[in-house]
């Protein structure tokens, strides 16, 4: 059992007040019985990937020097349809155009419909073909994109992008000129179409680009298979329980959520490893993980002594200082 956190703290939370008043009770016991046992890092090349997604990924025992993670052909084969063909996301947003820099805005925040979501996929469709893309509706805000360009193409994940410059995570690569040329074309051809105009006069966002996301192909061979096999019947999980707080930097649903979590998740992983003696928790912020599993007999003595005088606030608060 495996469970992976999230924004289990964040740097846009970094104020004192943050960690005053967050009681975990659960996360405290679980620690308790828990030694730190692995560090993951950002590398030192651009991080495109956060680092729950990379943990997740070497559960799924997917090459750790890849430079994609394919989460759109992993989605569709774990639909039953599978396939060797480069896939990714495509999720329509929209760019904030200042003088210095273009921001993300949070996609969900458009409270794109449905419709609204095909009629712009429907006029888009033309432009995508002409590159190689077949581009399917998934829901208003995910596309399933499929085509020889997604090949070699190193996306950022949206999480990373979003309330950030885009600039900043546009891919430097040849597979991305295509790509480049396409959003321009994008933003063009999206300015006055009438679901942009209707959405203009009802004062909201209008979608003025996309982004790419989960893109690659999933490796296929006998032993990745089995490998990939095995891992999805392990009990892994990804909670999402305080990503929207930490994205946008709201302190008190952030904590709200994490009292959640810890009386939910949290709370279930501490009675597996009361009764089985195994667990694996992992703490990430945007730019590391702390991976714990239970400490043996002899460290138990210790690690509790430890745990005694650290609270979850100082685990958590290790994550953006490390």
């Amino acid at each position: 059992m495996h469970l992976i956190i999230p924004f289990a703290a964040s740097h846009a939370l970094h104020d004192p007040e943050v960690w005053a008043g967050l009681q975990l009770p659960n996360l405290q016991a679980l620690l308790g019985l828990m030694q730190h046992q692995k560090v993951l890092q950002d590398p030192e090349t651009t991080p495109f990937h956060l680092p729950h997604e990379r943990l997740q990924a070497r559960a799924l025992s997917w090459p750790s020097e890849v430079t994609t993670l394919p989460w759109a052909a992993w989605h569709q084969a774990q639909q039953g349809q599978p396939s060797a063909e480069p896939q990714a996301w495509m999720t329509p947003c929209h760019w904030q155009i200042g003088m210095d820099q273009v921001v993300m805005a949070d996609p969900a925040h458009l409270h794109l419909s449905d419709e609204e979501s095909q009629q712009l996929l429907q006029a888009m469709q033309p432009f995508l073909q002409e590159d190689g893309l077949h581009v399917t509706w998934h829901s208003a805000l995910m596309w399933h994109a499929q085509g020889a360009m997604l090949a070699d193409l190193p996306t950022a994940s949206l999480d990373r992008v979003i309330g950030q410059n885009v600039k900043d995570w546009l891919p430097d690569h040849p597979a991305a000129r295509p790509l480049q040329r396409l959003q321009s074309e994008m933003q063009m051809l999206l300015y006055n179409h009438p679901v942009n105009d209707a959405r203009d006069a009802r004062r909201q966002h209008t979608v003025n680009a996309f982004w790419l996301h989960g893109a690659g192909a999933l490796p296929f061979n006998a032993a990745v298979n089995a490998a990939v096999t095995a891992a999805v019947n392990a009990p892994l999980t990804v909670s999402t329980a305080l990503r929207s707080s930490a994205l946008h930097g709201h302190a008190q649903a952030w904590q709200q959520a994490w009292h959640q979590l810890d009386a939910s998740a949290v709370a279930d992983l501490l009675q597996h490893v009361k009764s089985t003696g195994k667990g694996t928790l992992s703490l990430c912020s945007e730019h590391t993980a702390h991976t714990y599993t239970p400490a043996t007999p002899a460290w138990h003595q210790r690690i509790t002594r430890l745990f005694q005088k650290n609270s979850p606030a100082v685990a958590l608060q290790a994550l953006i200082t490390s």
